[in-house]
């Protein structure tokens, strides 16, 4: 399968991009701890979020987070330092999904979850109470919501927390937003070496808070631009300033030839059509892991080879989001490998496959990420196009805004 031109020879416009599941849910959490609320503004209108507000106003019983890894982990932690009893479930692939790195920590610190199906992996079964607190130590190496879980939860334990990370974090920038957000609500968090110290006290939070537009959901847009023939996007609301650490990939997208530039209404993003294209890019996703599959797909439509490490934690991502993209993109020709801590492409093409009917496993991420491989492939259709819905339900009309074409989709069981 050939590559074909852009339908136009520019793409322009402003993208209304949603607010940050990962601070709306962050929010939520604090906000449930404080004995006095904030008002909440600009929360996030996705699936991520409604979850965590409909299992926040439940006072027991079972809660379903559906495919909603954020709301599994920070719930764990709240619940089982909030009285009452629950059994907190989920979809088929979250009980595929590890939790026991959370689960030892909390019960350790005086918490009671038990699993009720598979040991290390939801559904759980959790009898709430106050904690004592203390030390524990945590593996932070599958995912840096664990830890943002426990600190949050922290400072109601009786004798606060003093948590050490060890091994190799991942998504540090994860860890560091919750502790800046933290203390937007009035939480001091302490560092003592290698330790994180929060005593107990009172969550304090502002009377109003605004949560941000999602650094993350702007990637798609940055991969548009870089595998177009050139344009000029502004997504709005986005500020150099942030607590969201994929705020720093307007650095790593100018590798392939998107400039970034801030002003009053947004980021503005450019790409000429004469700008120049490395031949290959090495780069570390430890710390902006869910840009992975959107600057992968740009790489390939691009002809650039690609040597990308720190992605170890896609496995345990929504779906296994290394072995999709190696498993969807050799569909429309592209051979990546993943294999020892790394995703690789050689510059290695073959025939298209499966008539180019890409699968997105329920996850997001993969859907937004393979929709540029439309406007550059005749014959690629996407699988499910409501999956959006987990950040950015909104998307496929943002897209078509933009470029002016429909999108293509195909169901299970419903191909023509």
């Amino acid at each position: 399968m050939k590559r074909t031109k852009m339908p136009t020879l520019e793409i322009g416009g402003k993208v209304a991009l949603p607010a940050s599941k990962s601070l709306s849910n962050r929010a939520l959490v604090m906000n449930a701890l404080a004995p006095v609320k904030a008002e909440l503004r600009g929360l996030a209108e996705c699936d991520d979020t409604r979850v965590m507000q409909e299992a926040l106003r439940q006072t027991e019983g079972r809660i379903d987070v559906g495919q909603a890894g954020t709301a599994m982990r920070f719930l764990t932690a709240l619940l089982a330092g909030t009285p009452g009893t629950w059994v907190l479930d989920g979809s088929a692939r979250m009980r595929e999904r590890p939790i026991g790195i959370l689960v030892d920590a909390l019960n350790a610190l005086g918490g009671k979850v038990e699993y009720a199906g598979e040991a290390g992996y939801p559904p759980l079964r959790i009898e709430g109470r106050e904690l004592p607190g203390g030390e524990a130590e945590m593996a932070a190496g599958v995912s840096s919501q664990y830890a943002s879980a426990l600190m949050m939860a922290a400072p109601v334990m009786q004798r606060g927390l003093r948590l050490r990370l060890t091994g190799r974090v991942v998504s540090m920038p994860y860890i560091r937003m919750t502790e800046r957000m933290m203390g937007e609500f009035g939480v001091r968090v302490e560092r003592e070496g290698e330790w994180i110290c929060i005593p107990r006290q009172e969550y304090r939070p502002p009377r109003v808070y605004e949560v941000e537009r999602d650094w993350t959901a702007a990637s798609y847009f940055y991969e548009l631009l870089a595998t177009a023939r050139g344009g000029r996007i502004c997504l709005t609301g986005l500020r150099r300033e942030s607590l969201q650490g994929d705020a720093g990939q307007a650095g790593l997208w100018e590798r392939l030839g998107v400039r970034t530039r801030f002003e009053e209404e947004g980021a503005w993003i450019e790409r000429r059509e004469s700008g120049e294209c490395p031949g290959q890019v090495e780069w570390d996703f430890r710390g902006m892991p869910d840009l992975v599959p959107s600057f992968a797909v740009a790489c390939c439509l691009r002809g650039v080879r690609l040597r990308f490490t720190g992605v170890e934690t896609l496995a345990y991502k929504e779906s296994n989001r290394l072995q999709a993209l190696v498993d969807e993109l050799g569909r429309t020709g592209f051979c990546l490998r993943a294999e020892g801590g790394m995703l690789c492409w050689t510059g290695e093409q073959g025939e298209a496959t499966g008539g180019c009917d890409l699968r997105t496993y329920d996850d997001h991420r993969l859907a937004m990420a393979f929709a540029p491989l439309q406007l550059a492939l005749p014959r690629v259709r996407i699988e499910a196009p409501e999956v959006v819905g987990k950040s950015f339900p909104r998307f496929w009309e943002e897209m078509k805004k933009l470029t002016g074409l429909e999108a293509r989709f195909w169901r299970k069981g419903k191909k023509d």
